[in-house]
């Protein structure tokens, strides 16, 4: 894939940006309409036997304006669901935050009691190295059921009560750096790095979550979830209604800026989506990834927070276009719906 990054668009200046209330508008001329109803119908069709599963809600943005929107019956604009791994890019974005405020060194050793000694092998991994899911942890995440995934024993099992020193004691399998593996257990360390950072824990932490990053982009309705320890559960937890995670896809699709302020430093979404080195293993899961977003999932140049079962961000730069999708679709139907989206975001390329 190439490594030159599409620039990313600017906020239309006649167009008022969604703090308040998000603005809409009808398909662009060029957009394949008679297409994507019908991929529109495919995926709110309610038999059982739906190739995509459940799609409960489908939100696209272009040109910062809502120009599609739909949602499975008993769901609505006003429905909260779940982020699943959606949260990874959300603590990206907090990590972000305190770079930007000097609180935080992404290239420096990360701050973790447990690997404080040393000779501990664990000793000098980084932040950026967490972030790239290439700390070379032994944390497993195969979710079948001959390999039960250490990310359910750390969100429902042992390691519960505190995720991100359930996910730090994994020893090292690989040289930090060198190997790429999806690990959320390495997201839960980073949100504990940021409490640490930070000096708060648990509700002064949601305070901060939400006047730094939730209230400027004017996303009401965020729930995030902490363990017994106080740690922000960033690798799970953090439910929204579909229109506020289009505002979180909108803060990085206009560079981590939101109304002539900047939220997240400058380069910092350009390193989000730098990719990571290459595996066959990634390409195998959701393709390319970068740093706690994934790459290429909306065609070349996009990049995405993806979730379990179908939970979907995609920020397209190329056509200023964000696609949000939630949903319960099972494993063995992940391909069909990534296929689905990329039709969508395919329609909207110039005819």
């Amino acid at each position: 894939m190439s490594t030159v990054l599409i620039p990313l668009p600017p906020q239309p200046q006649d167009i008022a940006w969604p703090t308040s209330d998000w603005p809409t508008g009808e398909l662009e001329a060029t957009v394949d309409k008679v297409r994507l109803q019908t991929l529109v119908d495919a995926a709110f069709n309610t038999a059982s036997t739906s190739p995509l599963g459940e799609t409960h809600a489908l939100l696209l943005v272009q040109r910062g304006r809502i120009v599609q929107e739909h949602y499975r019956p008993d769901f609505d604009k006003q429905t909260t669901f779940p982020s699943w791994s959606k949260a990874k890019s959300i603590t990206h974005a907090l990590i972000g935050i305190l770079a930007r405020e000097g609180k935080i060194d992404i290239h420096a050793r990360a701050d973790v009691p447990e690997w404080t000694d040393p000779n501990d092998p664990r000793h000098n991994i980084t932040l950026d190295q967490l972030l790239r899911m290439s700390s070379g942890l032994a944390f497993r995440e195969d979710y079948t059921a001959e390999a039960p995934s250490d990310v359910i024993e750390m969100l429902w099992g042992d390691g519960k009560k505190d995720v991100a020193h359930f996910a730090a004691s994994f020893p090292l399998e690989h040289a930090p750096g060198t190997h790429w593996a999806y690990a959320s257990g390495t997201t839960n360390i980073v949100a504990r790095c940021a409490a640490r950072a930070l000096g708060k824990s648990g509700s002064a932490f949601h305070d901060f979550m939400v006047e730094e990053l939730f209230a400027p982009l004017g996303m009401k309705s965020p729930v995030p979830k902490f363990d017994e320890a106080g740690t922000f559960i960033g690798s799970s937890f953090c439910y929204a209604t579909a229109r506020d995670f289009a505002r979180f896809g909108m803060l990085y699709l206009r560079d981590g800026v939101w109304e002539g302020k900047r939220i997240l430093p400058e380069g910092w979404v350009d390193y989000a989506r730098t990719p990571t080195q290459q595996t066959a293993k990634m390409l195998t899961d959701d393709g390319p990834y970068g740093a706690h977003w994934w790459l290429e999932r909306g065609g070349p140049g996009s990049f995405s927070a993806n979730g379990f079962e179908g939970q979907y961000t995609i920020v397209v730069p190329d056509l200023d276009l964000i696609l949000v999708r939630h949903g319960k679709t099972p494993l063995d139907l992940g391909q069909n719906v990534k296929d689905w989206m990329a039709d969508v975001v395919a329609c909207f390329r110039v005819k």
